[in-house]
């Protein structure tokens, strides 16, 4: 089986992995760039892209290390070729290209997003074609019908801004740090989720589309307000945001009919109210 060598640099996080085949992951590192980013309250391009120029060879030596190989070990190099924050995007295609013609191996340009789609697959083992897909990120929020590598049937997607995003700027409307999304979470597990009356964009629609900046909006002036405690408009925001992706993600099925598995994948699926 084939050796692969992968490369993520779409966004804040710099990983690189080793796979071989199209399950098996030999070794893989992540470095963070939360720290980086904090005092900003959100990412910054110019920022995240001299962080990934910084840290990406000693990710890509530490799991060649870890693994026991070196470049002439590889099948493959490949790398995200967006969609994402052009500067890290590019740190990550250059050095990858470096790589595979350093070493006389093919390169390969990947898809964020399909990335996104297929990694369900590593998680579960037994996860089999078509299944649907809820991805919800910083920047995306679609609902997918993956029905092989390379086969997709976009169902949904938004129409204004991305969940990830309405977490974000919702957690600085509060005055919450960075990053945004686990900040939330925390708060709203103290709040009451009816405490505050916040609009559904959509819900109930024909359409399985999404929506979010009508509900950022209406964070702002619940805040603006001073009528209501953090913690409260906190819960009664992610429970909005819920509804929705419960709403429109049954729209979705209605619209393909039975499905044998759901699965959700983006960084917003690691808030446990939303996987609950």
């Amino acid at each position: 089986m084939e050796i692969v060598l992968g490369i993520e640099s779409s966004c804040d996080e710099t990983a690189a992995a080793l796979v071989l085949g199209d399950r098996v992951v030999l070794a893989q590192r992540i470095a963070s760039q939360d720290e980086a980013h904090r005092p900003y309250g959100g990412v910054v391009p110019e920022i995240a892209a001299r962080a990934h120029a910084e840290r990406l060879t000693p990710l890509i030596e530490a799991v060649l290390d870890e693994a026991g190989m070196d470049l002439g070990d590889l099948d493959a190099v490949a790398a995200t070729a967006g969609p994402g924050l052009i500067g890290g995007v590019m740190v990550g295609l250059v050095t990858a290209k470096a790589l595979a013609m350093a070493s006389d191996k093919p390169l390969i340009a990947l898809n964020h997003l399909e990335g996104h789609a297929l990694s369900p697959r590593l998680a579960d083992p037994s996860l089999e074609y078509p299944y649907l897909l809820l991805l919800v990120s910083g920047g995306h929020c679609q609902i997918l019908q993956v029905e092989g590598v390379g086969r997709y049937r976009r169902l949904a997607t938004t129409i204004d801004d991305a969940l990830g995003e309405a977490f974000d700027k919702t957690a600085k409307m509060i005055g919450l740090g960075y990053p945004g999304g686990p900040a939330v979470e925390r708060l709203a597990s103290e709040g009451d989720a009816k405490a505050v009356p916040l609009p559904r964009p959509l819900l109930g629609s024909r359409e399985p589309h999404f929506s979010f900046a009508g509900l950022k909006s209406a964070v702002l002036r619940a805040k603006q307000s001073g009528e209501h405690r953090d913690a409260d408009i906190a819960a009664s925001f992610q429970q909005a945001a819920i509804d929705c992706i419960i709403d429109r993600t049954r729209r979705a099925i209605a619209t393909v009919g039975a499905v044998d598995a759901l699965v959700v994948a983006g960084g917003v699926a690691a808030n446990k109210a939303i996987r609950a």
